[in-house]
């Protein structure tokens, strides 16, 4: 086999398998299908625990300020 040939088989194969969707792509789109509610909820969730306003400047220097220290975590 020369290496146009070898290069040509390689390319070939690697066209073929464009379709693969492993096992967990599958289980995923199925979950979502079944639970069509499931990525709504999650953003809920997320903006719930994590996603905070930001702080404006006066209310920094007051938590700063504060005479309760603030703790390590």
């Amino acid at each position: 086999m020369t290496l146009f040939s070898n290069r040509v088989a390689r390319m070939r194969f690697s066209k073929q398998k464009t379709n693969y969707q492993s096992e967990i792509t599958l289980f995923l789109e199925e979950l979502k299908k079944t639970n069509p509610h499931l990525e709504q909820d999650q953003r809920a969730g997320r903006a719930l625990l994590w996603d905070k306003a930001p702080l404006s400047s006066a209310e920094q220097d007051r938590i700063f300020n504060s005479p309760i220290p603030l703790g390590s975590h």
